[in-house]
């Protein structure tokens, strides 16, 4: 027997035999009444605390999935009338130019665990708001006080696109790059005092002493890493089990625990004169000797994303280490070089004239077979004709490498923490992409065997089938004859730099080449940006604190707080609806009593003693 009460709003009792259960007849519309009701409330209250939950929960977790997506797939035009937008700005002044970038984020969610949703500012056109000027800085070295001028057009293309309303509160970031570091120190002061000194005075950005200064080569890998990272959503906070995790030992707790986090990318950039390689190094590292230790501080950057100092859930250490000389041009470069000074010493000690002459060319297997190419130095021209033999050029450039014997290092001898190859994934931009893509069209996922035998195949093939194949346009459209003369040696110098150089086995398949990510090509500009607005969030945190002093109820949701309401309204109408049945049952019995007594005294016979209610 099942039997239910409730003592308020009024004291009510019934029972539900099991017997009489399935005898629906027998029972009475009351019974079926309460049983009904109570059968819709334990069904919407299962509703709204599990299918609702799922509905909201999966939307939630897609929609935390493809922010990322969304991001930097969105090309509609920002919406400057929006009064929660920030901007901020930055300045690229490169050795070559200086770029400004606008960036803009909506107000911060209150979540101290996530980061600014920052993005390219677009203009109505939909056109990211970028503009570009020439020459670079540093060719002012010797005129300090005209670079405010020179540097006012990119401000007021950057004030003509920010709301005037947002000028005082949107920081302006002026970094300097590659052509300010060869500078002596007292040319730089010069150039940046002058920077600091008139644009307070013609602009109302927030700009101050430390909003401009020459970065290293380091800061610039560490915002390029950051940036890349960012846009593949690799600093959100996940629960799902398909998603790629790390196990992290974080810097400056050595004593905690350990901590899950979504796996981050390494990149690797060889342009034409250098290469870098950034990655996250997720554990404790050990050093062989005191100066391998005394290096590596110089090339491991510890730092922390998050608005919180005291949370260490956004704390990176980053490896991060550049290598003039080792870029696609430069290396060719580096290797004709050699090749004429090797040549020429054993054309004097054997009285030979190897590559003096048309008739007689220097053998050069890192040329595709049969074409031609010639060296210029001090006046003399040394003739190259290809023998298109990619192992032998692998052969050849090893010695480039500059790799030493002592452990855990990578080229010229410089430390390299371990990579764990199981667990790990990179990105390859310009020349890996190249590379992979131009000529030999197969960029994406890097296969080290496919790529080995299209690379084969390619130098080998005759240089008058290459150019036929030009002509035809069967290559990448930005392919030109520099690429097809040399993409045989570039092949194989991506391949031994990437394997022999930084120790990635044959078969690691994490790789991916790409020349953009989700075809936008990503700067350094938004990493530098994410990073120096880190501490923005604080403000809306507190301001969200101060509107909901109750923090144990923050946790929850409105979606979910809707229904506990609506679940209590629903209980109390219930509670109402029984009282209304349990007084209705009361003025019957007493009718029933009243009719009986009136009964008795009917037919003169003396009332019977009337059982009360049970």
């Amino acid at each position: 027997r099942i039997s239910i009460s409730c003592l308020l709003p009024a004291s009510w009792h019934f029972s539900i035999s099991p017997v009489g259960c399935p005898r629906i007849l027998n029972t009475t519309l009351r019974q079926i009444v309460v049983i009904g009701i109570l059968a819709a409330a334990v069904s919407l209250l299962y509703y709204s605390l599990v299918v609702i939950r799922n509905k909201y929960g999966r939307a939630y977790r897609d929609k935390r999935f493809h922010r990322y997506l969304a991001r930097v797939t969105d090309t509609e035009a920002t919406d400057t009338n929006n009064p929660n937008l920030n901007y901020g700005i930055v300045v690229d002044c490169g050795s070559s130019g200086s770029r400004i970038f606008v960036y803009c984020w909506p107000r911060h969610n209150g979540n101290p665990h996530d980061l600014l949703d920052i993005k390219q500012m677009r203009d109505k056109n939909r056109k990211p708001v970028v503009m570009k000027i020439k020459p670079g800085i540093s060719e002012f070295a010797s005129s300090p006080e005209k670079v405010s001028d020179y540097i006012s057009p990119l401000l007021s293309f950057a004030a003509e696109h920010v709301p005037r309303a947002k000028h005082k509160e949107t920081p302006l970031y002026i970094l300097c790059t590659a052509g300010m570091r060869i500078l002596p120190e007292s040319q730089q002061k010069a150039i940046l005092e002058d920077l600091l000194t008139d644009i307070p005075v013609h602009f109302d950005f927030l700009f101050s002493d430390s909003h401009a200064e020459v970065i290293s080569g380091k800061q610039e890998g560490v915002y390029a890493w950051i940036g890349i990272n960012f846009v593949l959503g690799r600093f959100e906070h996940t629960d799902d089990e398909d998603e790629a995790i790390v196990e992290v030992h974080v810097p400056g707790s050595e004593n905690k625990e350990a901590i899950f986090r979504k796996r981050t990318v390494g990149i690797l950039d060889m342009g034409g004169v250098s290469t870098q390689i950034a990655y996250e190094v997720p554990k404790t590292v050990s050093f062989a000797s005191s100066q391998q230790e005394e290096v590596a501080k110089n090339l491991l950057a510890e730092f922390n994303l998050g608005c919180d100092a005291h949370q260490t859930e956004h704390v990176y250490r980053v490896y991060v280490a550049t290598f003039l000389g080792f870029g696609g041009n430069a290396a060719r470069q580096r290797y004709e070089d050699s090749l004429f000074t090797s040549t020429a010493l054993k054309n004097r000690l054997l009285s030979k004239q190897t590559g003096m002459t048309s008739d007689s060319p220097y053998l050069d297997p890192c040329l595709p077979l049969d074409a031609q190419d010639e060296i210029q130095q001090n006046g003399q021209i040394m003739y190259l004709r290809g023998t298109g033999d990619f192992n032998l050029c692998r052969e050849i450039i090893q010695p480039f490498m500059n790799k030493t014997n002592e452990t855990q290092t990578s080229l010229n001898g410089v430390y390299q923490p371990a990579v764990h190859f199981q667990n790990s994934e990179f990105y390859g931009f310009s020349e890996f992409y190249y590379c992979t893509e131009d000529v030999l069209r197969m960029g994406g996922d890097y296969n080290a065997a496919k790529f080995t035998k299209a690379a084969k195949d390619y130098c080998a093939t005759k240089w008058s089938v290459l150019r036929e194949r030009f002509d035809r346009g069967l290559y990448a459209s930005h392919a030109d004859l520099h690429r097809l003369k040399y993409q045989c040696f570039k092949s194989a110098w991506m391949y031994e730099v990437f394997h022999s150089g930084f120790s990635f086995p044959v078969s690691y398949s994490n790789l991916k080449t790409a020349l953009q990510v989700y075809d936008k090509e990503v700067q350094w500009t938004l990493g530098a940006i994410l990073y120096r607005t880190r501490f923005l969030p604080l403000r809306d945190i507190q301001q969200e604190n101060f509107r909901a002093s109750h923090s144990h109820w923050r946790s929850f949701s409105f979606v979910y707080n809707h229904y506990l309401f609506f679940v209590c309204f629903l209980i109390v109408l219930l509670s109402i609806l029984l009282y209304l049945l349990r007084l209705r049952r009361i003025h019957r019995r007493m009718l029933r009593n009243s009719s009986s007594t009136s009964l008795w005294i009917e037919e003169g016979l003396p009332p019977q003693k009337i059982a009360g209610p049970l």
